[in-house]
């Protein structure tokens, strides 16, 4: 399990592993419980049920059994039922309750939330064989996964999807270091804009982050700060394979700030 470096470890705990439904949930529990947060990863293989059609998930997937029902590529239908029980796992561990009890919901565009508890968000982010949850009781959570040798430079992409200023900042970074340096600001962006609800609604061209700062903060396209410092982000590497950003706004603190402003 790969360490959070500080000051964002009140903020984060590290990365929780999953290995099936009847794997311990203290690791969740105590993220939560510790830090108001928690990152939680697993492979597709663990969670995808041996029948896609058993009688109980019904009760499990709950309103999400109809429109898994439709799906009729395994694929597609096997990653969808197992990021959603993943998902409900997660949930039921924070807020002590049962997989059957905790029911999802979507807002326009897609995005997952819980109905009921007051005051979590969730986020979900799938690739390749990799399912990523993230969970807060903090204000809002965004994450996102990609593979962390996904090819992005010379195909157009860093003219797609960065400001002026991270151009400049990703030439200056070594030949060999520079895809990575993209595949982390691709997924830095995609976690903000799903933590505020904008998906790729939001041109990533209008917004960017420093390619190679410790601590990340949203930056204007001409280079200077746009975010203050409710809100924290961070990118890891699990499985040695996958980079993982996850883009955290917290509530409380953004409060707070507003009645000294």
């Amino acid at each position: 399990m790969r360490k959070v470096a500080e000051p964002e470890a009140a903020a984060f705990a590290s990365p929780v592993r999953s290995t099936g439904p009847a794997a311990s949930w203290e690791p969740v529990r105590r993220a939560v419980e510790e830090h108001g947060s928690v990152l939680v990863h697993a492979r597709l293989g663990d969670w995808t049920p041996p029948d896609l059609e058993a009688p109980g998930l019904v009760r499990l997937l709950g309103e999400d059994h109809a429109r898994c029902r439709t799906m009729t590529h395994r694929g597609i239908k096997a990653r969808f039922i197992a990021s959603r029980l993943l998902l409900k796992h997660v949930a039921c561990a924070a807020v002590g309750a049962t997989p059957e009890a905790v029911e999802l919901a979507y807002r326009p565009g897609g995005r997952p939330y819980l109905r009921g508890p007051g005051r979590i968000d969730i986020s979900l982010s799938h690739t390749e064989d990799l399912l990523l949850v993230g969970l807060t009781r903090r204000g809002w959570i965004g994450v996102d996964a990609e593979a962390k040798d996904r090819p992005m430079l010379g195909l157009g992409t860093d003219a797609q999807v960065c400001t002026p200023h991270e151009r400049r900042m990703l030439a200056r970074i070594a030949q060999e270091r520079r895809n990575g340096a993209l595949v982390r600001l691709w997924t830095l962006k995609e976690a903000y804009s799903k933590a505020i609800g904008q998906g790729m609604r939001f041109r990533f061209t209008q917004f960017g982050f420093g390619p190679q700062d410790r601590n990340p903060s949203v930056l204007r396209p001409d280079g200077t700060r746009g975010t203050g410092d409710e809100w924290t982000f961070h990118t890891c590497v699990v499985d040695r394979a996958y980079t993982v950003s996850v883009a955290l706004f917290d509530a409380a603190l953004a409060e707070q700030r507003s009645r000294h402003d």
